[in-house]
């Protein structure tokens, strides 16, 4: 389970600190129960992120089965996927 007030506080990180490798790796260590995965967010189709920000977009993982997927569910949610946009 992650919870709303965990989403903003992983929004503001990314916001004060850039979207890269290295915020990945701050969160993880702010956060140990959390898996999280960065990429590009046009590598997420057709799914809507939990948080918008300019420069980046939120996604919750469900890890619980052998598959990850993507959810809107907060109680099943794993993981955080950390989708950087790149301006065109």
């Amino acid at each position: 389970m992650i919870s709303i007030e965990q989403t903003l506080e992983i929004a503001a990180t990314c916001d004060s600190q850039g979207v890269d490798d290295s915020v990945i790796t701050t969160l993880r260590q702010q956060y140990p129960g959390i898996h999280f995965t960065y990429c590009m967010d046009d590598d997420i189709p057709n799914h809507e992120p939990i948080i918008e920000r300019t420069g980046f977009n939120l996604y919750l993982i469900d890890g619980r089965e052998h598959c990850l997927c993507l959810t809107q569910d907060y109680d099943t949610a794993t993981g955080v996927v950390v989708a950087e946009i790149i301006a065109e």
